[in-house]
């Protein structure tokens, strides 16, 4: 997780309780852009699905995000089908099936191009 956060999310590690529990598991802290994302110590995911995190990038980032998640080895889901204008998506699962998307556009475009796309 750590490799996925480091590499391909730009996460900073601040914290690792090491061999201490202080919650129900050993666990380690990141800071993304200024967000806190807690990580603990467990099984994998039994299985893959379509529930996933979302976090934005830069439309320029996109090559060199592909590029660090075919490094890990990691497993790219091909994205679904777009509207027109919404930006590009990589979808990845980490190695405990956790899904990730990396999106180039903002939450208000994406509104945007929702209210004004035909049915």
């Amino acid at each position: 997780m750590e490799e996925v956060l480091t590499n391909v999310l730009d996460a900073t590690r601040i914290y690792d309780s090491g061999e201490h529990t202080y919650s129900l598991s050993k666990e380690r802290f990141f800071d993304i852009g200024g967000v806190w994302v807690a990580t603990m110590q467990g099984e994998p995911l039994p299985e893959k699905s379509y529930n996933h995190v979302a976090f934005k990038m830069g439309p320029d980032e996109y090559d060199r995000k592909l590029r660090c998640i075919r490094a890990l080895g990691l497993e790219l889901k091909e994205g679904r089908s777009r509207v027109s204008g919404e930006g590009n998506s990589l979808y990845f699962y980490d190695h405990d099936n956790h899904l990730f998307e990396l999106h180039s556009g903002s939450l208000q475009e994406r509104l945007k191009r929702y209210e004004n796309a035909t049915e």
